[in-house]
């Protein structure tokens, strides 16, 4: 068995697509054959981030997250975030010349820009300075991958994402859920800035909106919009039925990376309305009876209210986390498998996994 040991800045009780994207993860990564080990902000001392107090973040030293990366004993290294963890974690992997895939998640340099006076290309110079170092950074998307090769970042592989389409599922609608009418346009996530809210509460849409999720912008917003209904955060069986009642899922975001919750949308049998940027494009481009992207958000929301429940159901079935995990473990060992000193045991590795693919394919 081959042991990875992933390192995170951001772990529980953060609700964000980092978190359930490595979670899921981790769920089927045992059935490959992989022992993971965790190193999170749970182990350390933290502080609020500042703007964010939601995130916390971990004040702690390079002696004691190499002390906990040398208990974990790891084969290999997964740094999925560039925070305190991440920033020590890489040092410890160059010092002991130990190769590291990273991954980019979120778009670092536009949330930090977005709120403090840093140029986004000082910050860009980090990111291809942090990520550049390891053997392989893994994003969701080809447009996304397009976009970070043309700013030099290198070794770029994929690694898509999943969804449980036995959670997320098609339900039956309430005429007039929590008393409101239809149609009901829904937005779940962060409520923080970046997220673009206010592009979907702003718009002159029939029925009604409802926004399902936390975070800094809330408080002000639920004042600026007093006819949305703000539900706070929702978790497994309760957050899975508001995705289910939407008629149409609005994703306003520009900068997120990929966008989770529009699978989870699809999976429930719900159109998404989108901007045509990373993420909504790569998943909806093709399918256009799944959703509607357009660069007038009204528009691309009342094109969807004609788009097919059974076709957005269909694309969430292309997606699954058993498939997103192999290619997590495959992206980790063709990476290691580049450094020579690793070659012979890695070569094990992959004849283990296949072997143990081949003996399950058929059942």
């Amino acid at each position: 068995m081959h042991r990875i040991t992933i390192v995170t800045d951001a772990w529980h009780p953060q609700v964000n697509g980092v978190v359930r994207s490595i979670e899921n993860t981790i769920l089927h990564l045992s059935d490959l054959g992989a022992d993971v080990r965790l190193i999170t902000p749970s182990g350390f001392r933290s502080i609020p981030c500042p703007t964010y107090p939601e995130i916390r973040l971990s004040v702690t030293t390079y002696g004691k997250v190499a002390a906990a990366l040398e208990r974990c004993r790891p084969s290999f290294v997964h740094i999925a975030t560039e925070g305190p963890l991440g920033l020590l974690a890489r040092r410890w992997c160059l010092k002991n010349g130990r190769p590291f895939t990273t991954c980019y998640h979120t778009r670092f340099p536009e949330y930090v820009a977005a709120r403090f006076p840093v140029p986004e290309a000082w910050l860009y110079r980090f990111v291809r300075w942090f990520h550049n170092a390891g053997a392989a950074c893994m994003v969701a998307t080809q447009s996304l991958e397009d976009e970070l090769a043309a700013r030099g970042l290198k070794r770029l592989v994929r690694w898509s994402r999943g969804i449980d389409t036995d959670r997320f599922r098609p339900r039956e609608k309430t005429p007039e859920p929590f008393g409101l009418k239809r149609p009901l346009f829904v937005s779940i996530g962060r409520v923080a800035p970046e997220k673009n809210l206010p592009a979907f509460l702003d718009l002159d849409l029939p029925g009604s909106k409802m926004v399902v999720g936390d975070g800094p912008a809330r408080r002000q917003l639920e004042a600026r919009y007093p006819d949305v209904l703000f539900t706070g955060v929702k978790h497994g069986e309760d957050l899975a039925r508001l995705f289910a009642e939407a008629d149409v899922f609005v994703f306003p975001s520009r900068t997120d990376t990929f966008g989770n919750t529009i699978l989870e949308a699809l999976a429930s049998g719900v159109p998404v309305a989108a901007y045509p940027v990373t993420g909504p494009i790569d998943i909806l481009a093709d399918h256009r009876q799944a959703g509607a992207l357009d660069e007038d958000l009204r528009q691309a929301c009342l094109r969807a209210l004609s788009c097919a429940p059974e076709a957005a159901r269909r694309v969430a079935e292309t997606y699954s986390w058993e498939a997103a995990s192999r290619q997590f473990l495959d992206n980790i060992l063709e990476a290691n498998d580049v450094m020579p000193r690793n070659r012979t045991g890695l070569k094990r590795v992959v004849s283990r996994v296949i072997r143990k693919r081949s003996g399950t394919a058929g059942r």
